[in-house]
């Protein structure tokens, strides 16, 4: 490729050396725009056509993307590595200072690292050059979303060093022409302070003193009127300063002694809650040393400094000084230039100032060692911008306030803001909309602080927008902010803008940090585990990406849960905002192959974690979705699947909402043994009714046919008989259809046990045999105990003398599988084979050797149903005692289980069994509690008859 050079600064343009390039019409400029746009990274053909085209592309619009590629490459003489074909995109590439935009950041740089060192005519030159650069608004005529953030991101930048080349005129004191420059940008953009405040000492020092208060009053009047808010802090102490002609603000004066400096700005009036943290931080500031108060954007850090500070000034009578330090700007402010601000309000003239960093540094300190001065370094962008700031041990006390967590500033104290309670955000936007609306419309004030999140910026922002509103009900305000995809959009009054506060966050992170950002806010509002970082980012990935997220305050670690897993969650408005990035920045088939992948990753733990609860019961899933092998092993599975509860239930939706069938039910049926052992009946008929949606939608028979077989049996459990059957049906019919023995076998099975509890005893015995014909011939041992011992319970029942042999069988095929489990349950069976043959001792044996495994193996539902027929037994012997123990136990399970049901009936049969003790008191407590539970599980004529019971205890 020859010599080319990009423009985008400006409308698109190419040149070769110093020679324009005549690249084609108006659409192909277009093209090469987002090429430009999105350089050194693929770019897809319907990106292309929705620059050229819009919402209307021709019908030969990709032939005509092919077309005007062809002509970019042809007029630009560009070879097959510079513009590349790349699936159905387009990457090209583009090399350091290839784009005008590249250049201008790097005289920015420049100009900076110049400034620094203290030379203010090559700085000054440096950013001339760069403004030289700009030939209008940057990619004008491109108007997709990502131009549209782009142009606003550069413009941001080139006013930023139009404010910095005036402020260099008034260091230099060329004053007549920094009035002039600001006088336009503060007309052009008039909500920018900075411009405004540099204004004002522009037109000071050149004796116009009337005219820099006018600016100052211009300001207030604007913001007073268009968003109801105050001057910042900025242009508040420039204002003061002038008032009282404060010599600090001359460009040259005499080294003298000065009263106490009093730069801190004005307290926020309308400062609510925060009284934990105000308190911990004044008695911080008591001890003499340095605070970063950290917190995500919005989180009202420098509000609670600058109320703690007034608070504290009285016991440092030296005065206060105050920086901010733009850390969330796109060129934080040198250390150096703001060493001589303060150098300045100490005392120290132009005159007589240090040229260098260092210098500057020691002379600060030494103004500082015996005085007691309090210092407020706002917004700093981390430890190497304020070390040079600080001043020494001893007298002064030191805020820094900053968006990342500086661990790396030694010595200091941190306190980490979070969102406000409840109730202190309600007072918030009280104090800013009014008291009276708020309290006629209670419930409308609550939902607008949900939505907001407890951010003070957002709330700030709601209140702004009601006090200038009046019409406006809450109600309005709410159902505006409902819709997540336009809350950000409604979190915006004149400057004051919630995105726009995030963007700042943002943009100071690593490429791979802000990536993963994005792709978080598409797994929705559950804590994460730091494992997801890996899956989404689809390589392994190591923790200073999520350190990076922390550090940054814009992901919070919440909690460790159970498992030891840290638990991390972003705020709901920063996910939205993440969310929104997410699709804007990345194509649809990333999106969706990062949240297939954490998908995936999680089905992989939950398997895992099953497989530890129930080994070798489980079988490879056939045709499942491609696995994400995540970094991390469960070992406490239980504990795991306790802490991953919710986020399973999410992750279930997450893949329905994605349309991807086979994840949502494959992790609806790897929960399924953990819901048995908690008895979590709703999450696992949640959980299966989202996942069959997924999978009807889908046609996936199979996955409709383990959905359906595991929505049978939670009926099974809660009673609901006919839903069970109908589910049930189902279900063998699909397994049928596609050829699975082992699934329709254990359908059956299910279906069998429908039959036995409706006392359909030949149905369920002759559906029972046909389920072991199917199990047997698809080997699944651990299925075929279960029905041999089914039928022979049955078959007893009926009246055959078998029984026996066949349960032995069930017994002896579980024993030599090591399934503890299954050998449990179908001990409890065999105890009711050997109590109704009359082998009480046999019965007893079997239920005490079933309840020993429960315990071991920590099944404390199962445990409770074998304690239950344990203590029928004890009380039909008359052993009060062990009766007691063992019902009292399992009522106490069922209870915590939610298992009233079962409950009342242990609770029942201990008040008869006191009863014929003639333990009356405790017969109508346990009878009590009985007919209380039968009423609340909508079984009156139970309650009666134990009613009837207690008329007879008396």
């Amino acid at each position: 490729m020859r010599d080319v050079r990009f423009g985008v600064l400006g409308p698109i343009t190419a040149w070769h050396g110093a020679a324009p390039v005549e690249v084609g019409p108006g659409k192909c400029l277009r093209v090469l725009g987002v090429l430009l746009l999105h350089a050194n990274r693929r770019v897809d053909r319907e990106q292309i056509i929705q620059a050229a085209w819009g919402a209307q592309p021709p019908r030969s619009a990709v032939n005509l993307v092919q077309k005007y590629v062809g002509d970019v490459r042809r007029s630009l003489e560009l070879d097959d590595g510079a513009l590349q074909t790349v699936g159905t995109g387009y990457l090209l590439r583009v090399a350091p200072g290839q784009l005008d935009s590249d250049r201008f950041a790097a005289r920015l740089a420049q100009a900076r690292e110049t400034r620094g060192d203290g030379d203010l005519a090559a700085a000054r030159q440096h950013l001339a050059e760069a403004m030289t650069l700009w030939r209008g608004p940057a990619f004008s005529g491109i108007d997709t979303p990502a131009a549209v953030t782009e142009r606003a991101r550069l413009e941001e930048y080139r006013l930023g060093a139009l404010e910095d080349l005036a402020e260099l005129d008034l260091l230099r004191g060329e004053h007549a022409p920094a009035v002039a420059e600001l006088s336009r940008l503060a007309d052009e953009h008039p909500y920018r302070e900075r411009a405004r405040e540099l204004l004002m000492l522009a037109l000071y020092r050149s004796g116009r003193q009337g005219d820099a208060l006018a600016v100052f009053h211009d300001m207030q009047r604007l913001l007073a009127e268009e968003l109801g808010a105050d001057p910042g802090p900025g242009l508040r102490r420039v204002h003061a300063q002038i008032l009282r002609a404060d010599p600090a603000l001359d460009l040259v004066t005499a080294t003298r002694e000065q009263r106490p400096v009093a730069q801190l700005p004005a307290d926020i009036p309308d400062f609510t809650g925060r009284a934990g943290p105000l308190v911990e931080l004044l008695d911080l500031l008591q001890r003499r040393g340095v605070v970063v108060v950290a917190g995500a954007p919005g989180t009202g850090k420098s509000a609670l400094a600058v109320r703690a500070l007034h608070e504290a000034r009285d016991a440092f009578p030296d005065g206060q000084l105050y920086l901010d330090l733009a850390g969330t700007s796109a060129v934080p402010r040198d250390p150096a230039m703001m060493l001589a601000e303060l150098l300045r309000a100490l005392g120290v003239t132009d005159a007589v100032m240090p040229p260098g960093l260092h210098e500057r540094a020691a002379l600060y300190r030494s103004r500082l060692a015996d005085r007691r001065m309090l210092v407020l370094l706002d917004d700093a962008a981390g430890a190497q911008q304020v070390r040079p700031l600080l001043p020494p041990s001893g007298g002064c006390a030191v805020v820094v306030t900053s968006r990342h967590r500086l661990a790396d500033l030694a010595g200091a104290e941190h306190l980490e803001l979070d969102v406000l309670s409840h109730e202190d955000a309600r007072d918030l936007l009280a104090r800013i909309a009014g008291a009276e609306r708020v309290e006629r419309e209670p419930e409308q004030a609550d939902a607008i602080v949900r939505l907001c999140g407890r951010l003070p910026l957002a709330l700030r922002i709601t209140g702004a927008k009601l006090a200038n509103r009046r019409a406006w009900t809450l109600q309005v305000l709410r159902e505006r902010l409902e819709d997540e995809s336009k809350r950000l959009r409604e979190l915006r009054v004149g400057d004051l803008d919630v995105r726009a506060n995030f963007d700042l966050s943002l943009r100071l992170l690593p490429e791979e940090a802000v990536r993963a950002f994005r792709l978080l806010g598409l797994l929705g509002a559950e804590t994460l585990p730091a494992w997801v970082i890996g899956p989404l980012l689809g390589a392994p990935a190591g923790d200073e990406v999520l350190d990076a997220l922390v550090d940054a305050c814009l992901v919070r670690l919440v909690t460790t849960d159970r498992a030891g897993q840290p638990r991390y969650r972003l705020h709901d408005l920063l996910r939205a905002y993440a969310a929104e990035g997410a699709q804007e920045h990345y194509p649809a088939e990333d999106r969706r192959a990062a949240v297939e992948r954490v998908l995936a990753a999680w089905l992989a733990l939950a398997e895992q974690a099953r497989d530890l609860c129930y080994p070798s019961l489980f079988r490879p899933t056939p045709g499942r979705s491609p696995r994400w092998v995540p970094d991390y092993t469960v070992v406490d599975p239980i504990a795991w699947f306790d802490a991953e509860r919710g986020t399973l239930l999410r992750a279930i939706g997450l893949a329905a909402e994605w349309g991807m069938a086979g994840l949502a039910w494959e992790l609806a049926v790897a929960a399924v043994p953990y819901y048995d052992h908690r008895s979590l009946y709703q999450d696992w008929n949640r959980s299966h009714q989202v996942a069959l949606e997924a999978v009807t939608a889908a046609g996936d028979t199979h996955g409709e046919a383990a959905l359906l077989q595991g929505l049978g049996q939670v009926h099974i459990y809660l009673d609901e008989m006919a839903e069970a059957r109908e589910d049930l049906h189902r279900c063998v019919q699909l397994y049928r259809a596609i050829g699975d023995r082992r699934g329709e076998g254990l359908a059956l099975a299910s279906l069998g046990t429908v039959h036995r509890v409706r006392g359909e005893l030949d149905e369920a015995l002759a559906t029972d045999k046909e389920a072991l014909e199917h199990v047997v011939a698809a080997g699944h041992r651990q299925a075929e105990a279960q029905l041999r011992t089914a039928i022979g319970i049955i078959g007893f029942d009926q009246g055959a003398g078998d029984a026996g042999p066949w349960i032995e069988e069930g017994l002896r095929i579980a024993r030599s599988l090591g399934d503890r489990h299954r050998q449990a349950v179908i001990l409890r069976t065999l105890s009711r084979y050997h109590l109704d043959t009359g082998e009480t001792a046999a019965a007893l044996h079997d239920l005490t050797e079933a309840l020993t495994i429960f315990s071991e193996i920590s099944d404390e539902r199962c445990g409770a149903y074998t304690d239950q027929r344990l203590g029928a037994i004890y009380a039909e012997l008359g052993d009060g005692p062990r009766a007691d123990s063992a019902l009292q136990r399992a009522a106490h399970v069922f209870r915590a289980n939610g298992d009233r049901s079962n409950e009342a009936a242990c609770w029942q049969r201990l008040g008869e069994l006191e009863h014929e003790l003639g333990e009356t008191a405790a017969a109508r407590h346990h009878l009590g509690l009985a007919v209380e539970l039968w009423r609340a599980v909508g079984l009156p004529e139970r309650a009666e008859k134990v009613e009837a019971m207690l008329v007879a205890v008396g």
